[in-house]
């Protein structure tokens, strides 16, 4: 058993060169990510010492929790751009959004254009309590609008964990999904970890992103990963070079 674990690699040597993150929270004082220039900076150096090649990141939207805004997210965009240019530069920092899927998104993206991660695809997410009523009207009108939805994390939503074929539908309804991932490594617990192998197994996730807020989320991807097979997760990662 102890030789079999010992078998399992650290995760940042799993990640492939010209990798391309799609999923951070990176830009100071903006959510829950970064506080500070200097973490932005920490966030940005890390990335490049695991040989990341760009950083797409992407602040919450999420009405009454973190008001940002299209004009609000690319003046700060460019407030660190300007801080730290050597760093930004070498990370490729780019910048889209992570939105809260819910009634004022839906009059959000009726009424201006949103920040994706390129082209049409934007990243959303749900809450972890519960999904919203009207979620698959939601992905609906979203994609009649022209976007293509890139769910953040859907391993970690609890609530599809005993209903696996909610999963499939919302990959009937056009949804992607991104892996977040620390969660091969256990970051979240053992029953995200086991929904992100389940998911990875059935060949269900596109994407990935490290959704790096923080110096703990770094130190974490120095750790052995739990799930059994890599393989399918190595090939999500290569797909994010559609970013590139």
């Amino acid at each position: 058993m102890l030789s079999f674990l010992k078998a399992k690699p650290v995760l940042k040597d799993l990640i492939p060169d010209e990798y391309v993150d799609i999923h951070s929270h990176v830009l100071f004082g903006i959510d829950d990510g970064a506080k500070t220039i200097e973490d932005s900076n920490f966030l940005m150096q890390s990335m490049l010492d695991m040989r990341f090649s760009k950083c797409i990141t992407t602040p919450h939207t999420i009405e009454h929790v973190w008001d940002n805004s299209r004009a609000s997210i690319l003046e700060k965009h460019r407030e660190v751009s300007a801080i730290s240019p050597d760093l930004s530069e070498k990370i490729g920092l780019q910048v889209a959004s992570e939105y809260m899927m819910n009634e004022s998104f839906v009059t959000l993206f009726q009424s201006e254009p949103l920040l994706t991660l390129k082209g049409n695809y934007v990243l959303v997410e749900m809450s972890y309590l519960n999904p919203p009523i009207q979620l698959y009207d939601i992905l609906f009108k979203l994609q009649l609008a022209g976007y293509t939805p890139v769910l953040a994390h859907p391993e970690r939503y609890a609530f599809f964990h005993h209903n696996f074929p909610e999963y499939k539908k919302l990959k009937k309804a056009g949804c992607l999904f991104q892996l977040n991932l620390l969660s091969t490594m256990g970051y979240y617990g053992p029953d995200v970890t086991e929904a992100a192998e389940k998911l990875l197994k059935k060949g269900m996730i596109d994407f990935t992103g490290s959704d790096a807020h923080h110096k703990t989320h770094i130190e974490a991807f120095s750790k052995k990963i739990r799930i059994k097979d890599f393989l399918p997760v190595t090939e999500a990662m290569k797909n994010n070079g559609i970013f590139r």
